[in-house]
């Protein structure tokens, strides 16, 4: 058998019909109820006292699986902070008559320690036996930070509505209202609904909340088959107990093409407040769903046309939760397929954008810059000036002139997420317009070059394909356009500000055009 962490707990379970829906597939909710209950049981494993489940995030939905195969959920605490740890979560499904095993599911949630009484804890630190474990532990710190900073960084992108604005819900023709797509729904929480503390299986009550959730995305359009595909998160705010009255609320907020965001808020009442009609929120959560047609393609949903200020409210929150999922997908460490997108989206307005498609991510930034088009192309060019304005990175060495518009260069960067500190060899052309008034450019890629072999002490990384195109505007003045064909290795630099909690992008792109604005004629010559 293999070796398996101290804190790490499987469990497996044969898919019957009664866990499946009608088109026998394993119900979204049976899967997050065993979830949570082998996170539970692996953060227990370690904490040596009860613990309760605080959130879960980062739900990820690959494969289906179908009856008569069999589901195995392999739970594992990646870091454990003063009272609180990370569960990284895998399921795999295996089709028993070929042996194929598929991952299904990736997840994470956090969990916090409860012990009896008034006795403190402070949780012992987790065991690392692998290469990947030391990973994990080292990123379970970023992702930590995300969840705390989420609440911050999603009222900032609210509050900057101009990067909500989509004047496409109002003129598009086929727009429906949120309104159709609202679904109630009520629970009486019954003993078998209570976990090993008394208090509601924070399982069951997710499997409840997709319930509703799938009901609310098959309301829109013809969406007969509604397929959940990710959660945004799953977060407890209060307990429930045995008796309590649970009343789920589920709205559509939004579209997205093939997908289609809904919001659900939990309250749970006792006897006296469900009388006086005064509930306790103890959940919300945030479920993205595609769904199929008879046909099993996908479909494309209608879009939304809010009417009411909470409808123009949940459908802009949608879109910054979209934003802030697409950096956050960036610090987990698991495989995740990247919707395409045929648009770039703009995020704010010093012109950053980003296009998803296929499994690629690239980003492209545009400045206004007050410097004539052949200054800004001669500066940004000579990468041994990078290092002038780019805070990323520490040294540009040329270590082969290939020819007059060629060169080959040794990089190092500034280390991120704890990790060493990454180095590149890249191959730097340049090219001049053939005729005044047209485009400038400066190509990047990375080469592997014979007499610049890996170093111990730097992590060897990669860049796909990036550059520069500048463009004249007159005599005096140019705009600057930077393009970069993001790779795994040079993520974590990106990830802060694509998913909206770090200015990064905007801070170097400030830093690139003052650079040139204020470029002396040593700089220009040299």
């Amino acid at each position: 058998m293999e070796r398996r962490a101290p804190a790490e707990v499987h469990m497996s379970q044969a898919i019957q019909p009664a866990h499946a829906n009608p088109r026998g597939e394993l119900s979204a909710g049976q899967l997050l109820k065993w979830i949570d209950t082998t996170a539970c049981l692996a953060a227990e494993k370690h904490a040596g006292v009860s613990c309760v489940t605080a959130s879960v995030d980062d739900i990820q939905f690959e494969e289906t699986a179908r009856v008569g195969q069999v589901i195995t959920i392999k739970a594992k605490v990646t870091r454990a902070f003063s009272t609180s740890m990370e569960i990284s979560i895998k399921v795999i499904v295996q089709d028993m008559a070929t042996g194929i095993e598929k991952l299904v599911s990736a997840a994470f949630s956090t969990f916090v320690a409860k012990p009896l009484g008034k006795e403190k804890i402070h949780l012992k630190p987790v065991t690392l036996l692998t290469e990947q474990d030391h990973v994990e532990h080292n990123l379970a710190s970023e992702r930590r930070k995300v969840r705390l900073q989420h609440e911050d960084t999603f009222n900032n992108l609210m509050k900057g509505s101009s990067i909500l604005d989509d004047p496409v819900c109002d003129e598009e023709e086929g727009a429906v209202p949120p309104g159709g797509t609202s679904v109630q729904s009520i629970e009486l929480v019954l003993p078998p609904h209570a976990n090993h503390h008394g208090n509601t299986f924070g399982g069951q009550i997710m499997a409840w909340m997709e319930t509703v959730a799938a009901i609310s995305a098959s309301r829109l359009g013809q969406a007969h088959h509604p397929l959940l595909k990710s959660v945004d998160m799953f977060k407890f705010r209060g307990p429930s107990t045995v008796g309590d009255r649970l009343v789920f609320n589920a709205v559509v907020n939004n579209t997205f093409q093939t997908c289609v965001e809904v919001g659900v808020r939990v309250e749970a009442f006792d006897c006296q407040e469900w009388s006086e009609g005064r509930g306790r929120h103890i959940n919300s959560a945030f479920l993205i769903y595609n769904a199929i047609n008879s046909e099993d393609e996908l479909i494309t949903f209608p879009r939304i046309k809010p009417f009411s200020k909470d409808d123009f409210r949940r459908y802009r929150g949608a879109i910054a939760r979209k934003r802030i999922r697409r950096g956050r997908k960036y610090v987990t460490s698991h495989k995740e397929e990247i919707p395409r997108c045929i648009h770039w989206d703009k995020h704010n307005q010093i012109k950053i954008y980003t296009l998803e498609e296929y499994e690629v991510l690239s980003i492209w930034v545009e400045e206004h810059v007050e410097k004539p088009a052949h200054i800004a192309y001669h500066l940004l060019s000579d990468f041994t000036k990078r290092p002038l304005w780019d805070p990323h990175y520490l040294s540009c060495e040329v270590r082969e002139h290939v020819s007059e518009n060629d060169q080959i260069y040794y990089i190092t960067c500034r280390a991120v997420n704890n990790d060493k500190p990454k180095d590149l060899v890249v191959l730097v052309s340049q090219r001049k317009p053939l005729k005044d008034g047209n485009t400038y450019t400066v190509a990047v890629k990375s080469v592997v070059h014979h007499l610049i072999p890996p170093c111990p002490h730097y992590i060897r990384s990669e860049i796909t394909c990036a550059g520069f195109l500048i463009n004249p505007i007159d005599s005096s003045s140019c705009t600057v356009s930077y393009f970069n064909q993001i790779s795994s290795s040079i993520l974590p630099y990106f990830a802060g500000n694509i998913g909206g909690w770090s200015k990064s992008i905007e801070e170097t792109a400030a830093s690139c055009i003052q650079f040139i604005e204020n470029a002396t004629d040593y700089y220009i010559i040299f």
